[in-house]
C-alpha cells in the first residue's frame, strides 16, 4: 500500500484501540487528516475494505480493523514495543528487595494486570498455571453478549491444558499471537514469551481483547520479562 492509506490504517486501528467505536471518515479528517476531505476518506476506507483490511459492523458505521488489519498493523508499525516511563517506574518500585519466590512472582503478575488493564499469565511449569486481571478481559465491549463471555470462560477452564500445549514452543523472544494463531481462542490476543522463574523455566503473557494496544503491551512484557530473568 501507499504510505497515506498505511497512516490512514494506522489511524483507524489506534483509535479503534482507544474508543472502542468504528472510526468514520468525519473523525479521520476533524483529528488527523484536516487536509484531507471526508469523501477523499471514505474512497480510501473502500480500498482497504477491498484488501481485507478493515470491515464495516453495517451501512452507517465507520470501519473497525479485521484480524488481517492488526496484523499488518504489527508488521509495519508495532515493532518492538514501548513502556512508558510511569509504568517502568512502578514495576521497578515493585521489583526492589522481590525474589523469585512464587508470592513475589504472583504479585509482579497482577501489577502487570492493573498497569495493563488485560489478564496476565504465569507458567511456572507446562501444568501449573497462575492468572490474574481476568475480570479486566470481561470488562472490554467485547466480552458484553452471554456467549462471548461464555466461550472465553471456557478457555479459562481450560488454561493448563492450553499452557501445557505450548509451553515448549514458545520461545525468550516476545511473540504476539492473534486471531487463529491464538492458543487460547480467536476472540483474544495473547503476548507471550519464555522467562526464569527461580532455578526453572516459566512463561509469561498479556492476554486481552484483539482491540488490545500491543505496542504498549509488548513493552511491558518484555520489560516485565527482564524483570523476572533478574530476580535471584
Amino acid at each position: 500500500m501507499d504510505s497515506r492509506k498505511d497512516n490512514l490504517l494506522k489511524i483507524i486501528v489506534e483509535e479503534y484501540i482507544r474508543s472502542a467505536n468504528p472510526v468514520g471518515s468525519q473523525l479521520v479528517c476533524e483529528k488527523y487528516l484536516p487536509e484531507v476531505s471526508p469523501a477523499t476518506i471514505r474512497n480510501e476506507m473502500a480500498e482497504l475494505e477491498e484488501n481485507g483490511l478493515v470491515s464495516q459492523p453495517h451501512v452507517s458505521a465507520g470501519r473497525i480493523p479485521t484480524l488481517a488489519g492488526y496484523k499488518y498493523y504489527l508488521e509495519k508499525f508495532v515493532g518492538e514495543g514501548k513502556i512508558v516511563s510511569k509504568h517502568k517506574q512502578i514495576l521497578d518500585d515493585l521489583s526492589q528487595g522481590m525474589n523469585s519466590d512464587r508470592e513475589s512472582l504472583k504479585n509482579l503478575a497482577k501489577a502487570l494486570a492493573e498497569i495493563s488493564e488485560e489478564a496476565v499469565l504465569v507458567g511456572f511449569s507446562p501444568l501449573d498455571v497462575y492468572y490474574t486481571g481476568i475480570s479486566n478481559l470481561f470488562r472490554q465491549p467485547e466480552f458484553l453478549h452471554h456467549q462471548s463471555v461464555f466461550s472465553m470462560s471456557e478457555i479459562i477452564d481450560h488454561l493448563d491444558e492450553v499452557m501445557a500445549e505450548v509451553f515448549s514452543q514458545v520461545t525468550e523472544k516476545a511473540k504476539i499471537f492473534l486471531g487463529e494463531e491464538n492458543p487460547f481462542g480467536n476472540m483474544s490476543s495473547v503476548v507471550l514469551a519464555k522467562c526464569r522463574l527461580g532455578n526453572g523455566e516459566g512463561l509469561i503473557g498479556i492476554m486481552g481483547p484483539n482491540r488490545m494496544n500491543y505496542e504498549e503491551n509488548l513493552g511491558l512484557l518484555k520489560y516485565s520479562q527482564e524483570i523476572f530473568n533478574n530476580l535471584s
